[in-house]
């Protein structure tokens, strides 16, 4: 699953988007490739690249520039 996960990545950014619409794009991947990825995304955030990550991990809220919470289909403070 983890190579799978890291091939669907590579392809979607090497189109060089100019959104990237992630959805659990750590899923199935170790903490270490995890956040490899997740700093591979930040990096194209850095570069003026709109860049979404919906997660269950809450790790990954440190990465983030804006954290936006759903509880029950509600934003929440």
């Amino acid at each position: 699953g983890g190579e799978k996960q890291r091939v669907a990545i590579a392809r979607a950014l090497a189109t060089e988007p100019r959104i990237v619409l992630a959805d659990e794009p750590t899923a199935a991947l170790d903490t270490r490739t995890g956040l490899q990825i997740m700093g591979l995304l930040r990096e194209r955030a850095h570069r003026g690249v709109a860049v979404m990550v919906v997660t269950h991990d809450v790790r990954l809220e440190t990465l983030a520039d804006r954290v936006v919470r759903l509880e029950d289909g509600r934003i929440v403070p």
